[in-house]
């Protein structure tokens, strides 16, 4: 792989999660909107901005070729159709978290997401695990439920975040299509619902008005806040390896972390503490456990093994 093409890809894939990590402060600012609003205008704005930069990238022609294609496959359609409702999903309990004072949850979710994916993996793919895999999951398990005892409350925001997003990646795998499309696609779905629940609340009154306010610019602003995070990722996962992807996934996690403590003065007690060292614990071992490196030194032992 080429040198220059590989320190392009760490920079877009990590200025990608880096966005995503400061994300927490974007929605704070328009904190005094309701969570189904903020996410309305997301998905209606997040579709306006893709249009018109498919428009502006002379795509559009490609575009509609990829959608009949996929409105005459049913099957992908299906799946399209459920990863945008899977997606929304997602994007909403987010937002409710974050203006809940919950960033320290999502966070947690968001770390266990890539251990939540293998399962996933393993029951509708079939795809086998790895010792290390497992031993990954049960300490993630451990840490989630040692923080249920002590708090005597399932960290239901943190799994539904994380299942959310796993499903998420499980449906597009079985949906071939790139990301510039893809998101064009999903939130086309989902916009016509958006649109008539903003048009509901604003005939209620309940709605933000469209004008040139501070707030409004913020939501209408947050079709871009989704998306060029999404694009970034794109352009630079396909650049550098997996196992690089899977290191650089950490930095959003973590900048939320840090937002919720030290910034929005979240509670993070001896219980966060134990939970988080052995989800930290579990995702390390899984991380080293993906690298060719650590493969040759498995593949190594089994050969030693298998000459007794």
């Amino acid at each position: 792989m080429d040198n220059k093409e590989l320190k392009v890809g760490i920079a877009y894939t990590a200025a990608a999660y880096i966005l995503w990590g400061f994300l927490p402060i974007y929605w704070k600012m328009v904190g005094s909107v309701p969570a189904g609003q903020i996410l309305a205008h997301r998905i209606v704005w997040a579709f306006v901005f893709m249009m018109v930069l498919l428009v502006v990238l002379r795509k559009t022609r490609a575009f509609m070729i990829e959608l009949k294609r996929i409105i005459s496959n049913k099957k992908t359609l299906i799946g399209i159709t459920i990863a945008s409702i899977v997606i929304s999903l997602n994007w909403v309990i987010f937002i409710w978290a974050v203006n809940s004072d919950h960033v320290v949850q999502a966070s947690l979710g968001y770390y266990i997401n890539p251990l939540v994916s293998i399962v996933l993996g393993m029951l509708v793919l079939k795809e086998s695990l790895t010792k290390w895999q497992v031993l990954s999951f049960i300490l993630a398990a451990i840490g989630v439920l040692y923080l249920t005892i002590n708090f005597g409350v399932f960290p239901w925001v943190s799994i539904v975040l994380a299942l959310s997003f796993g499903l998420y990646g499980l449906l597009k795998k079985t949906v071939d299509i790139g990301a510039m499309f893809g998101l064009t696609i999903e939130t086309l779905i989902v916009s016509p619902i958006a649109v008539i629940y903003l048009f509901a609340v604003g005939v209620q009154g309940n709605g933000v008005p469209f004008t040139w306010s501070p707030v409004f610019l913020l939501l209408l602003a947050g079709g871009v806040a989704t998306a060029v995070p999404l694009l970034l990722f794109a352009s630079g996962a396909k650049r550098i390896p997996l196992s690089m992807v899977g290191f650089l996934q950490y930095f959003a996690p973590t900048i939320m972390l840090m937002i919720g403590v030290f910034k929005y003065n979240e509670p993070f007690t001896h219980a966060h503490l134990v939970a988080f060292l052995l989800i930290w614990t579990a995702l390390a071992i899984y991380t080293v456990s993906r690298t060719k490196w650590f493969r040759r030194v498995e593949l190594k032992r089994l050969e030693r093994k298998s000459s007794y």
